[in-house]
């Protein structure tokens, strides 16, 4: 069964927008109404429209100012799909990531909310802040959520996982083999192992970033991309920017 989603007319965009990035778009949000690894098409859909909401919600607001984002007690602007322990992993990720510790994802585990649940929530949130931040960048209205598709989740796990360097375990770095094969060639970056634990969210990661920045292929040509308006030295530039803005130091 496919989605109804009703996709967002480019067409109406007072730019020209590559057919890549309108591809990648469509194909992300008719992926996000269907069952996922973790959660099913309405909890996915969920997760998407609490990424919104956390950047409206006056109790992320003062929590982002507070000395202690752990401290403070309060109730989230929120939908009515999700548990407590979601919404508030969502509203962290989006508002306050930087200072999410190793000890409040063990304390959700030892609620229930398990660290493959996590990393599928920290996939979407990525992707549906990628993409609303393209739009809002461009003076754009936000795309139509879509509707959920049922079916349920498919709770796979990929078995070469370790637990070293980041919060949640991940796919060793020499790991991607048989059905993870397509993630990365024989070495990789924790930037890609750090959802792998979820082989799906890598590969939804992966079309929005290959539209959005580079394809793990284009990062090896220096003057490159062909059919890009910027040039490579530029989009570093802006990529730079933009990372230095949001507190990313990788």
């Amino acid at each position: 069964m496919e989605s109804s989603t009703t996709f967002f007319d480019y067409n109406d965009s007072p730019y020209s927008i590559r057919a890549g990035l309108v591809n990648a778009h469509k194909d992300y949000w008719q992926t996000l109404a269907k069952a996922g690894s973790w959660f099913n098409g309405a909890q996915r859909v969920a997760i998407a429209e609490e990424v919104r909401n956390a950047l409206q919600c006056p109790f992320c607001a003062q929590r982002k100012t507070a000395l202690s984002p752990y401290a403070l007690q309060g109730e989230h602007l929120k939908g009515n799909v999700l548990s407590d322990d979601v919404v508030d992993a969502v509203h962290r990720v989006v508002t306050d990531q930087s200072r999410i510790t190793k000890s409040y994802i063990e304390g959700n585990v030892q609620k229930g909310f398990s660290e493959e649940q996590y990393v599928e929530l920290v996939g979407i949130a990525v992707n549906v802040l990628s993409i609303d931040e393209f739009h809002r960048a461009l003076g754009l209205q936000s795309e139509p959520l879509p509707q959920p598709v049922a079916g349920e989740p498919d709770h796979y796990r990929p078995a070469h996982t370790e637990h070293d360097t980041g919060y949640v375990a991940m796919i060793s770095p020499d790991g991607a083999v048989g059905p993870e094969s397509d993630l990365w060639p024989e070495q990789t970056a924790n930037v890609l192992r750090a959802l792998s634990l979820v082989p799906d969210a890598v590969r939804s990661w992966m079309k929005i970033s290959n539209e959005h920045y580079l394809s793990m292929e284009a990062m090896g040509n220096f003057t490159g991309p062909n059919g890009r308006s910027i040039n490579r030295m530029q989009i570093e530039l802006v990529a730079g920017r933009v990372s230095s803005i949001n507190e990313c130091f990788y």
